[in-house]
């Protein structure tokens, strides 16, 4: 049974992509689960008991010498610190990361959380073992501003990485353009991004070059990215285009080059075409004209013939090879009528 635009609509990445296109964003109520709820409550009882713990000490209900005291108070302080980041990180697991629908995605920003979790609870260990943790603290920042400096581009990467991540201007799997690179995407790591290449320096036409192309993440946050696979619309407009001379059959013309491409193509092709750009209407995208059959149109030469055009969708990993199927079909329906369709001949090819 063929899906519908209601079918389509529910699958994560296509309303992801209405919910920004359109600005409407579906109300989601997180709940959190039995474990998560146990956690709570243990840090609230690990918290309330370093707050009971510190008091005890401050009103000297507890005899202790005073460097011993000096540093219970600094364990203590820790210890509510390190409760509370691990707090803070498991709310916005629950209650922030669990609105991320895509898997991958809500994967990644866990890790990311995690390692500022580590990092903060590093900074909270350091205040506890050096008395003058002021100063640390101040050495550790000059530290991390001549490593910064030293790994300028990484980092940039890095932080463009976390881009791709939320605002997605491209996925693995998508087919994009980014500068002189243009390929398949097969990975996304934290620094750079591969593509698989298709055409490139030793092949025209849509065909895999075999080659891998390595891009540092940066690239994005300076360059315009083409992407190919929309999920609002994963195809793109194609088209195929004869010289004819102005006695032919113009007519005619128009409706072979359509019955050829509509038969190429399929039914299946045109009806899926027509879901997708049921969704187009529910975005701005619905002011443009999307035609699901193919279509002919022609155009004065700048010499002495007309360019008769077709045009029609088609998935970007196909355009290739229909295009190949394409042509010779074409060139031989309007071959076989001479009296209706001229080319050019001899010294005016």
């Amino acid at each position: 049974m063929a899906e519908t635009a209601e079918d389509i609509s529910r699958q994560p990445e296509v309303r992801k992509e209405l919910q920004r296109t359109t600005g409407k964003k579906r109300g989601q109520k997180i709940k959190a689960r039995g474990r998560d709820k146990f956690w709570f409550v243990t840090h609230t009882l690990i918290l309330a008991g370093c707050v009971i713990a510190f008091f005890l000490l401050a009103w000297k209900l507890i005899p202790l010498p005073q460097s011993t005291l000096n540093i219970a108070w600094r364990v203590l302080r820790g210890t509510a610190l390190v409760v509370m980041v691990l707090a803070i990180a498991k709310a916005v697991s629950v209650y922030g990361l669990g609105r991320v629908e895509d898997a991958s995605v809500r994967f990644t920003l866990q890790r990311i959380v995690h390692l500022v979790v580590a990092l903060l609870i590093a900074l909270i260990v350091i205040s506890i073992v050096f008395v003058n943790w002021y100063g640390a603290l101040a050495a550790l920042g000059v530290g991390s501003i001549v490593v910064g400096l030293a790994v300028q581009t990484p980092m940039k990467s890095f932080i463009a990485w976390i881009y791709i991540l939320v605002r997605q201007p491209y996925r693995v799997g998508d087919r994009i353009k980014i500068g002189d690179a243009t390929g398949d995407v097969i990975d996304v790591g934290y620094l750079d991004t591969t593509l698989w290449e298709f055409g490139g320096q030793y092949i025209t036409g849509d065909h895999p070059s075999g080659r891998l192309i390595k891009f540092p993440n940066e690239k994005v946050l300076d360059e315009l990215v083409y992407n190919y696979s929309w999920p609002l619309f994963p195809y793109i407009w194609n088209e195929i285009k004869f010289q004819i001379a102005y006695q032919s059959d113009l007519k005619f013309v128009a409706e072979t080059m359509q019955q050829i491409v509509e038969k190429e193509l399929g039914e299946e092709m045109i009806r899926r075409v027509e879901v997708f750009r049921d969704l187009l209407a529910r975005t701005p995208v619905d002011e443009l004209e999307v035609r699901a059959h193919p279509r002919v149109i022609f155009r004065a030469d700048e010499v002495t013939w007309i360019n008769a055009i077709v045009r029609y969708l088609v998935s970007p990993r196909e355009a290739g090879s229909v295009k190949t199927r394409l042509i010779p079909k074409l060139l031989a329906a309007l071959n076989a009528q001479p009296d209706k369709v001229m080319f050019p001949a001899g010294a005016n090819r």
